[in-house]
């Protein structure tokens, strides 16, 4: 019995990046906003720059400026909101993948009894920060 509990406990600890992950998902959550944020402020301070820098211009080049201006402010925000959707989705695997994780410890659990399960249940929850 104690070769199987020790066989299950070093299964479930090489899966301890795992384990890791269901705190990471929040922590990669509030960075992605917060880059989030910052590209949108730069993606408006250079917006301004660049409307700014088209009011020298006259006529169809200045224009042509404005519209390119727009352009790179649209293509800048685009880019920050997928990286940000692109943060939520690794946030949303990162806990997916632990909660499996521990699913699958506690099935492995189930072929123990008494303390042995217990003890098995209460590391796997502690692994996998349930």
């Amino acid at each position: 019995m104690k070769i199987r509990h020790a066989a299950i406990l070093t299964s479930m600890m090489l899966a301890l990046p795992m384990a890791a992950s269901a705190d990471l998902d929040k922590a990669v959550e509030k960075r992605a906003e917060a880059q989030y944020d910052a590209a949108k402020k730069r993606a408006e301070l250079e917006y301004d720059s660049s409307k700014e820098r088209c009011r020298a211009l006259e006529g169809n080049a200045r224009d042509v400026c404005v519209k390119e201006a727009e352009a790179a402010h649209t293509h800048a925000m685009a880019d920050a909101e997928v990286k940000r959707k692109a943060a939520e989705a690794q946030a949303d695997t990162l806990e997916d993948r632990a909660e499996a994780n521990y699913k699958a410890a506690k099935e492995r659990c189930d072929s123990l009894s008494g303390s042995a399960k217990d003890s098995c249940l209460a590391d796997a929850k502690v692994l996998y920060r349930q």
